[in-house]
């Protein structure tokens, strides 16, 4: 299965299953996680959407050929959001659904950061952040020295924005005007610490890409189609590098995780949350919230 349909009209039919499919993928993240006990909640549930249209929509790439030569090449530089890049990847078809249960556990192709050796599919090692942009441009410059048009996304966190080397790599792109690579800031303005905005301030994020050269684009990272009509857009964009502001609700889908910080790096059920449900109710209560999401979703369609 070869999927590159990002040419191809994003049609009312079509949309309906790419936000069903985001639904599950939550459903899973929730099951996943409380299968490990470990792991984080609020940014895999709050970027369903940007990875279900990724995989099912934009990319060129084939799960029963993990490897080909001309696939693109998907960076994940805030590595502690893999539940919801295992989750999609296994509806997609890279390994079976019921492997998702030994995330995190020993000796799992799963592991809590992605390995590139472990897994197939996955094109970087990450975990420590701020390295992802950096990666990126090395496979978008080896691209263009071998001239393949293959095309490189590049998913970051806002909160990794406070990292030296992110800005390094941000001056080096737009200075040598990597036109084959995009970027994908997870907006959700939280880290595991608090607000982005009260740890290190990253506003004006816009105009501070735009000094360093690069096309800024800014939507709803949870609208499937506006982040569709974004992605393509900055592969018309030819002159210079092109980012992605997906503005997103971390926890997205479950009522008490919502732009709650403190479930950043919380599994349900492990341990008792402010403003949450008790340990013992929280996955319970999240997978019925998704049941509603999903109710809502097939109301608007009709």
């Amino acid at each position: 299965m070869i999927v590159d349909n990002l040419d191809v009209d994003l049609t009312q039919e079509k949309l309906l299953d790419l936000q069903e499919k985001a639904v599950k993928a939550r459903e899973l993240v929730i099951e996943t996680l409380l299968e490990a006990k470990s792991g984080h909640s609020a940014g895999p549930l709050g970027m369903a959407d940007i990875f279900v249209a990724l995989y099912f929509h934009i990319l060129n790439h084939d799960p029963k050929d993990p490897h080909k030569p001309d696939r693109d090449r998907l960076i994940l530089s805030n590595g502690h959001i893999c539940p919801i890049r295992y989750v999609v990847m296994a509806m997609a078809g890279y390994f079976p659904i019921e492997e998702l249960k030994t995330l995190r556990k020993l000796n799992s192709r799963l592991q809590g950061h992605p390995h590139r050796t472990a897994l197939d599919g996955v094109e970087t090692t990450s975990g420590p952040l701020g390295e992802g942009i950096s990666q990126a441009i090395g496979y978008a410059l080896a691209a263009k020295l071998d001239n393949k048009d293959h095309y490189i996304y590049c998913i970051t966190s806002d909160g990794e924005h406070q990292e030296g080397n992110t800005w390094e790599a941000i001056m080096f792109a737009g200075k040598n005007k990597i036109n084959n690579m995009t970027v994908i800031i997870d907006r959700n303005n939280i880290q595991i610490d608090g607000f982005t905005e009260d740890i290190m301030p990253l506003e004006p994020l816009r105009e501070k890409y735009e000094a360093f050269g690069w096309h800024v684009l800014e939507v709803d990272g949870n609208n499937i189609r506006t982040f569709v009509d974004a992605v393509r857009e900055a592969k018309a964009i030819f002159n210079k590098p092109t980012v992605i502001i997906a503005h997103t609700i971390p926890g997205k889908g479950v009522s008490f995780m919502e732009n709650n910080y403190l479930w950043h790096g919380a599994p349900p059920d492990v341990g008792e949350v402010a403003g949450s449900p008790a340990k013992g109710d929280q996955a319970k209560t999240a997978l019925a919230d998704l049941r509603t999401l999903q109710g809502k979703i097939e109301s608007e369609h009709q």
